[in-house]
């Protein structure tokens, strides 16, 4: 099949494996659940699109009959979706094997992400074979598909480069580069460096000029986001993410991570096209799939938005941007969390009391309420909520009673913090502050 998309890729095209390397995500068994149904890789495939991702891998059909069913079923779907956001290019990650290449071929992928390994690591306990045998290997499979499928893409990665000797890895690719659209460089283990990255990216660049490059990294040290980053910086045009960054082991870069730290650092041609306001709806989506919440490391969260000191609650109450700084509203996240607790000081205690559930008070009882909840809730049944306390000791302890609304005026907005600063350049604003509590 031929890629409409395939000579006009921009500035930085996302692979999203979230379908293949997400699948292998260990959470999977947190709740005896084991893999994406097809319902769900529908799902997911249906937001991916909408998102604007034009490549999105896949296993190989030859790995389970199952697999190749749901290939069968994303296929129809994505081409049920050609034009709601450009054309999305399903691609099979493969092993260098004929076996594997041709159940690909049959399935009719857009291109196939040949791989294999290349460390000593590798060599001597995954496939046996030495580098010769393995560049021999590839270039026959690849010389073949490119002479056969002249317009496919096709990529060949070195798995485990970065624990493959430079030279090495040159031995191969000096052979089968001819032949690919693209070269990966996978961090397979999570070992690589920023400047690991930038050494090697220098020199690939400047032995292969008339290939791209696609970067794979894992987070076992933490270093997907940055090392991805770092391979923007030195022009790798595709990278491997996954939403949530959801992978084996620790995971890989996140696709939602990534473009908005490309957004923040004003590298505007690397986000075009993206829906970026789909972010957060995105991370949500999978999460649930997982029956998690976003998890707190994920940037595009409510819980980057989410604030439980007092004095951040305070400053937050008169201008967001006092601690938030950056432009998640643009990512999706259009509200702003400030949870009642131990930490929260009298401020909060008097909007939360007055502003929300209408208590007549004053700032001195609003005091005086702090130092009684501080006091209670470190000894209170979990299962009481630090609202269900606060309001609690506000009626039993202080007497308070709620204001009467005039009729005329029920239901409508008593308060409405204004818009948030920004500077000039700011995107959009986002809406009032509000109030959430969270139960333990």
């Amino acid at each position: 099949m031929i890629m409409p998309d395939r000579a006009v890729a921009r500035p930085l095209e996302v692979v999203d494996t979230t379908l293949r390397e997400g699948a292998q995500t260990s959470l999977f068994q947190d709740h005896y659940r084991y893999f994406f149904t097809q319902a769900d890789k529908l799902e997911i495939l249906h937001a991916l699109v909408q998102y604007g991702v034009r490549f999105i891998e896949l296993f190989s059909p030859i790995v389970s009959s199952q697999e190749a069913e749901d290939i069968v079923a994303i296929m129809e779907a994505r081409d049920r979706l050609i034009g709601t956001n450009g054309y999305a290019n399903l691609l099979a990650h493969v092993r260098c094997h004929p076996k594997d290449v041709r159940a690909a071929l049959d399935a009719g992928f857009d291109g196939l992400n040949l791989f294999i390994g290349t460390s000593s690591f590798s060599q001597q306990a995954t496939h046996g074979k030495n580098l010769d045998s393995i560049a021999d290997m590839a270039t026959r499979i690849l010389r073949d598909l490119r002479a056969d499928h002249p317009k496919m893409r096709l990529r060949f990665s070195g798995e485990d480069a970065f624990r493959t000797d430079e030279d090495g890895l040159f031995r191969v690719f000096d052979q089968v580069a001819p032949y690919v659209d693209c070269l990966g460089i996978p961090d397979t283990v999570g070992v690589a460096t920023p400047s690991a990255i930038s050494d090697r990216l220098e020199r690939l660049r400047a032995r292969y000029p008339d290939v791209s490059f696609e970067g794979h990294f894992h987070d076992d040290r933490g270093y997907a986001l940055i090392n991805a980053l770092t391979a923007v910086e030195n022009g790798v045009q595709y990278l491997d993410t996954t939403v949530l960054g959801i992978g084996e082991r620790s995971g890989i870069t996140s696709m939602t991570a990534l473009l908005y730290n490309l957004y923040i650092d004003r590298h505007p041609g690397c986000v075009d096209g993206y829906w970026l306001s789909g972010s957060y709806p995105i991370n949500v989506l999978v999460a649930a799939k997982l029956n998690m919440l976003v998890p707190p490391n994920e940037p595009v969260s409510l819980t980057n938005r989410t604030h439980t000191a007092g004095i951040h609650q305070k400053a937050v109450l008169s201008c967001a941007d006092a601690y938030e700084a950056h432009p998640l509203d643009r990512f999706g996240v259009t509200e702003t969390e400030i949870l009642l607790g131990p930490l929260s000081g009298w401020n909060l205690v008097y909007y939360y009391l007055r502003e929300i559930h209408y208590y007549d008070m004053d700032h001195d009882t609003a005091r005086k309420i702090t130092g009684v909840f501080k006091d209670r809730i470190y000894h209170a049944d979990p299962r009481t909520s630090p609202a269900r306390l606060l309001i609690e000791i506000a009626e039993t302890d202080f007497g308070l009673e709620r204001l009467e609304k005039a009729r005329s005026h029920r239901g409508e907005v008593l308060q409405q913090l204004g818009p948030r600063i920004r500077t000039p350049n700011a995107a959009t604003q986002t809406p009032a502050t509000h109030v959430t509590n969270r139960k333990p």
